[in-house]
């Protein structure tokens, strides 16, 4: 794989403004963060330096990710929840909807959109840039804008015992400021001010968490669904494995320096006029590839991405299942890296996602049916044109994450730990991607790595966003937070990036008015100021329960949980709804209808006769009229299940009644969607001998 000429045009670029070296606050990084940061620095009245690297502001949210991701949007405030009431306006306007329209797009309800409020969560790539620069015009004679500036990555920042005086870049240029922000995606100012940070997961007992370190046997999302051979030479482990894959995953539940995964989120289309076809990369290396070819060879048909609408028949198109857009495990030395190796990744990751793109669309091995859905969609051309159409932006899921005196860990995402110095909330699930694939002792490959556990909205401390005083007293870090790798996973959103962003330079500037550090302000007139300026510190929310599903050892009887069906469909798996047994639950989507079904068959050690139940987590949306067959010695019994109540019985199993069965796998209760008028859920069938 080679570095791209397109890719090193975002990077040691001439600077394009010329600005002065001094300002009440200085920022690097021209994200979403970093964008907030400045506007709010000039609404408070002082003066703002906005160093962005490449020649491009807004990172992910003018770079692809059009499809907000926040949970609960209650949690959201300040200046993020302006932005999206500008994306309101903005599609307001009828000239905006040149390939659908407005009526059209909203009756889709898409990402949670109705189009009846004064906000609106989805949106072009173009649309983010047109409205960040349209705010940032506002603020144009306090906001200094300037491109093309790298921090030097050896002498670039100069202290006087915990205070930055001064950072370089690599040109030589210098920028002074009484406070620092550091609104990097990947935390460089503050690595390079020395402080604290880990890369990586760390191990369950560090912060005494359940669901952070390696995670065997929990991910169950994005996962192989056949058995597929990992090796070069089909079953001869001796031929070496194929790329991306690794030996061994780690002992369960420990820490690591792995990174979750990272991709670019594209924006495609389905208009013809405006859609790309993809094309096969120069360098495409067929190696590469060989896992999606023998997946979808050994019968997984799902279709590997995830398309969501923006408008204009535009999408936002992300990972999904088990090989897709995420390059697995090839972006581990991206966070400490140097810019040359950055590169390196940056662009490893180019190749691997349009070499994927053409492979599901054209190769021969794959089956018609999943080339015709990727050839449907294809790049849009009227979004980064400066840019062949690609991305200009990396997700960057994760890199560095700062130690501070407050670490941010799942408590706070499950509200049993609830911190009083909110400078702004969370909402989204504890989602991790997945981080590795490995072989498994009986020889096939498996992702592992990632997690999507609920939350509870939850407030993000301000001890979060500022260092240890003894190792900088005048930097804030809204991005690369002070978080455990699990309750990053949640925190890590675009509009709380833009919350953070805000309320660090917020501090900033007390503090410079108060004439103190970050450290030492006035915790009560910040928070007086975060609300007047209408951030959401906290609201009502109940804690999540501290146990949310069942092990099979805890219950009575032989357990057969969903893993272990025999399964038509039903690939869809949930994990939101607590009361589940094992790691989660399936579900049919609410679509074809008729077509799915799951077998649930026992290894009963003598005949008898046996209890039988079901587990599901009851919900309004679920299906009221489950047909559920009890296959049994004495013939075929169908029971109809109301899944929209909660299961009669203890601990979330509903009993079905009570029938005889032979010794073995003779017997099965099985679990279907026909005819059924909402969600059907699959989770685990007890069968208890009398």
């Amino acid at each position: 794989m080679h570095l791209h000429r397109t890719l090193l045009s975002l990077f040691a670029l001439p600077t394009l403004l010329i600005a002065a070296d001094s300002a009440d606050v200085v920022i690097y990084g021209g994200t979403s963060g970093g964008v907030t940061a400045a506007i709010q620095t000039a609404r408070m009245g002082r003066t703002a330096i906005l160093i962005e690297p490449t020649k491009f502001l807004g990172g992910l949210t003018t770079g692809g990710l059009g499809a907000t991701d926040i949970g609960n949007k209650k949690a959201i405030g300040g200046l993020s929840r302006e932005f999206y009431a500008r994306v309101f306006r903005y599609y307001s306007d009828a000239s905006k909807w040149t390939h659908e329209t407005r009526e059209t797009y909203f009756a889709k309800k898409p990402h949670g959109n109705t189009g009846s409020e004064d906000t609106m969560w989805t949106f072009e790539p173009h649309a983010a840039t047109e409205i960040y620069d349209a705010m940032l015009k506002e603020v144009a004679g306090k906001v200094t804008i300037v491109f093309g500036e790298r921090l030097d990555l050896k002498k670039g920042v100069i202290k006087d015992g915990a205070k930055i005086t001064k950072i370089l870049m690599e040109s030589g240029r210098e920028f002074t400021a009484p406070m620092f922000i550091d609104a990097t995606y990947e935390g460089d100012l503050m690595a390079r001010a020395g402080v604290r940070y880990h890369v990586g997961r760390e191990a369950n007992k560090v912060y005494g968490e359940i669901i952070n370190g390696v995670q065997v046997a929990r991910t169950i999302h994005h996962q192989f669904t056949k058995n597929v051979d990992p090796y070069v030479k089909p079953g001869d482990p001796a031929s070496g494995l194929l790329k991306g894959i690794e030996k061994d995953p780690g002992e369960e539940f420990s820490g690591d320096h792995k990174v979750q995964a990272y991709n670019f989120r594209m924006c495609t289309t389905d208009v013809p006029e405006n859609r790309l076809d993809w094309k096969k990369p120069e360098n495409y290396d067929e190696r590469w590839f060989e896992l999606a070819l023998r997946n979808v060879e050994a019968g997984d048909e799902r279709i590997s991405w995830a398309p969501s609408w923006m408008p204009n028949r535009k999408t936002d198109t992300n990972n999904n299942f088990a090989v897709s857009t995420d390059f697995i495990g090839q972006n581990w030395d991206y966070p400490d890296a140097d810019y040359a190796t950055r590169a390196r990744i940056w662009q490893a990751h180019e190749d691997w996602q349009k070499g994927l793109m053409w492979t599901y669309a054209h190769h021969p091995r794959v089956p018609e049916k999943i080339r015709a859905a990727f050839q449907k969609l294809g790049l849009a051309k009227d979004e980064f044109a400066d840019n062949g159409h690609w991305p200009r932006q990396l997700y960057v899921r994760e890199a560095r994450r700062m130690i501070s005196d407050y670490v941010m860990t799942e408590k706070n995402c499950k509200r049993l730990e609830v911190v009083e110095d909110s400078v702004g909330m969370g909402a989204y699930n504890m989602d991790s991607h997945n981080i590795q694939r490995f072989v498994t002792k009986e020889g096939f490959v498996r992702n592992e790595g990632d997690v999507q556990i609920g939350s509870r909205p939850y407030p993000v401390s301000y001890r979060s966003i500022r260092p240890k005083a003894e190792e900088c007293t005048n930097l804030l870090v809204p991005v690369c937070l002070s978080a455990s790798h699990i309750a990053y996973g949640s925190i890590r959103m675009e509009p709380v990036f833009m919350v953070l962003g805000q309320s660090a330079a917020t501090a900033a500037v007390q503090a410079i008015e108060q004439g103190t550090t970050v450290q030492k302000i006035d915790a009560a007139r910040l928070k007086e100021r975060l609300i007047a300026d209408k951030q959401m510190l906290d609201f009502e929310s109940p804690p999540m329960p501290e146990f949310s599903s069942l092990k099979k050892t805890d219950l009575p009887g032989i357990i057969v949980d969903d893993n272990e069906a025999q399964l038509t469909g039903f690939e869809s798996i949930g994990h939101t709804t607590p009361g589940f047994i094992e790691q989660g639950y399936r579900h049919d989507g609410d679509t074809a209808k008729g077509e799915q079904k799951a077998r649930f068959i026992p290894a009963l050690p003598k005949a008898g006769r046996y209890q039988v139940a079901i587990s599901y987590s009851a919900l309004a949306n679920r299906s009221s009229n489950v047909p559920v067959i009890i296959h049994h010695a004495d013939g075929d019994t169908t029971v109809v299940v109301d899944q929209k109540k909660k299961p009669a019985g203890k601990k979330g199993l509903h009993p079905l009644g009570t029938f005889r069965f032979e010794a073995g796998k003779t017997g099965s209760v099985e679990i279907t969607n026909t005819g059924t008028n909402g969600h059907v859920i699959i989770d685990a069938v007890q069968f208890l001998a009398e």
